[in-house]
C-alpha cells in the first residue's frame, strides 16, 4: 500500500509508517532501553536517556508545529473507535477469543464511516481512531489480512484529513511486550505522542501500559516521564485546551466504580485523573466499551464512544463529532447513517462560527 502523508503542517500520522523515524534505518525510540531495577546505580543514566528520548519524541512533530500552537478559532474533529475487523463474526459465534476469520461487515461499516467523514463541510481537522483497529491479537491468525484490509479502507479518507491512530489491547496485546509495541509502531505509528492543532494540545496514550506493563516496565516508565513533561506544559496554561486520547476509559460512569475489564483499576484511574485535572486537561476520549458511556471527575470529562464495528449494547455503529471552542468542548455521537445523510446539526455548526 502506498504511504500517505497527512496534509496539515503538523503531520499527525503517516499511514503504515512509524511517525518518529526520520529514515528507514533509524530505530524507533525507546526500543533499545535496558530494563533496570529502581535500586540500580544505572537508574540516573536511564532516566537521563528517557528524558532525552521524550524530548526528541515531542520535537519530531511537524515543521509548522509552532503555528499550530496558536488559537485561531473554533474547529472540530472526528473520533471513532473499535473498527476491530473480525470481532463481529467471533462475537456472533460465541468464540470471542478467536481471531475472527470473516470481517466483511466491518469493512462495509468502516467504508461507510469514511464516506460520511469525506462528505463533511467544512472538513474536520483530523480523524482519530481510539484503538482496537483489528480483532486478531499479536501472533494470531488473520492479523496481517485484517490490517491490510483496514489500511486499504482508510486509504480512502480525504487526503486533507489527517489520521491519528491510538493503540488498543487488540493492537498491542492485553499484556504488551516491547515486540508487540514495536509491531504496532511499524504498522500504525507511535504508541504515544503529542500534537498541536489550533492552539490545543492533544496527548495520545498507550493505555495498555496503564493496564498491565509487567512485560515491558521500562516502556511504561518512559511514557510516564514523557506524560509528566507534557502535562507540565498544559499546567502552565500554554495551550487553549488539553485533550487526551486513549483506548481504555479511566472509568465508565464514576471515578469510584468497581474495577472492570472495561476500565482502569481504581488506583490507576485516580492517579491519572488527578494528574489530568491538576494540569487542566478538559477531556479524555476513549473506546473499548463498544457502548456509549462516560462521566465527570471534577472538571474532567470522561467520554466513552461506541464502536464503528461490533456493538455490545443498544447503541449503533457511529462516530463522535467534537467541536472545540475557546471556552468549551462540545461533542455528539452520530450513527453512521445520520452523519452520512444529514451531516452536523445546526447548533454545532453555529459553534464553529463563534470567534
Amino acid at each position: 500500500m502506498a504511504l500517505r502523508k497527512a496534509s496539515c503542517c503538523n503531520a499527525v500520522s503517516t499511514l503504515g509508517k512509524p511517525s518518529l523515524s526520520t529514515s528507514p534505518d533509524q530505530p524507533l525510540l525507546l526500543r533499545a532501553l535496558p530494563a533496570v531495577s529502581l535500586n540500580s546505580s544505572e537508574l540516573l543514566l536511564q532516566l537521563s536517556s528517557l528524558l532525552a528520548l521524550s524530548q526528541e519524541r515531542e520535537a519530531s512533530w511537524g515543521l509548522c508545529a509552532e503555528k499550530e500552537r496558536e488559537w485561531k478559532g473554533p474547529f472540530y474533529f472526528i473520533q471513532g473507535a473499535d473498527p476491530q475487523f473480525g470481532l463481529m463474526k467471533a462475537w456472533s459465534t460465541g468464540d470471542y477469543n478467536s481471531s475472527g476469520d470473516e470481517w466483511e461487515q466491518e469493512i462495509r461499516l468502516t467504508e461507510h464511516a469514511v464516506q460520511a467523514i469525506n462528505k463533511l463541510n467544512p472538513k474536520p481537522k483530523f480523524f482519530v481512531l481510539c484503538g482496537d483497529l483489528i480483532h486478531a491479537m499479536p501472533g494470531t491468525p488473520w492479523r496481517k489480512e485484517q490490517t491490510k484490509d483496514l489500511q486499504r479502507v482508510l486509504g480512502a479518507v480525504d487526503r486533507e484529513i489527517p489520521l491519528v491512530f491510538v493503540s488498543g489491547n487488540h493492537d498491542v496485546g492485553n499484556v504488551p511486550t516491547a515486540e508487540t509495541i514495536e509491531e504496532f509502531c511499524q504498522t500504525w505509528g507511535d504508541d504515544y505522542f503529542s500534537f498541536w492543532v489550533g492552539g490545543v494540545l492533544f496527548l495520545v496514550l498507550n493505555s495498555q501500559l496503564l493496564y498491565d506493563a509487567s512485560r515491558c516496565p521500562t516502556l511504561k516508565q518512559a511514557q510516564d516521564l514523557w506524560l509528566d513533561q507534557q502535562l507540565s506544559l498544559a499546567g502552565q496554561r500554554r495551550c487553549q485546551h488539553a485533550i487526551v486520547f486513549q483506548h481504555i476509559p479511566l472509568f465508565l460512569q464514576s471515578i469510584d466504580e468497581d474495577d472492570d475489564y472495561f476500565n482502569l483499576t481504581r488506583s490507576v484511574r485516580k492517579e491519572m485523573a488527578d494528574k489530568f485535572t491538576k494540569a487542566g486537561v478538559r477531556a479524555v476520549f476513549s473506546g473499548h466499551y463498544h457502548r456509549n458511556a462516560g462521566g465527570t471527575y471534577e472538571n474532567l470529562d470522561m467520554v466513552v464512544s461506541s464502536a464503528i464495528g461490533c456493538q455490545l449494547g443498544k447503541d449503533t455503529h457511529g462516530l463522535r463529532v467534537v467541536v472545540v471552542t475557546a471556552e468549551k468542548i462540545v461533542h455528539r455521537y452520530y450513527s453512521l447513517d445520520e452523519l452520512s445523510e444529514k451531516g452536523m446539526e445546526d447548533d454545532l455548526m453555529e459553534l464553529m462560527k463563534q470567534q
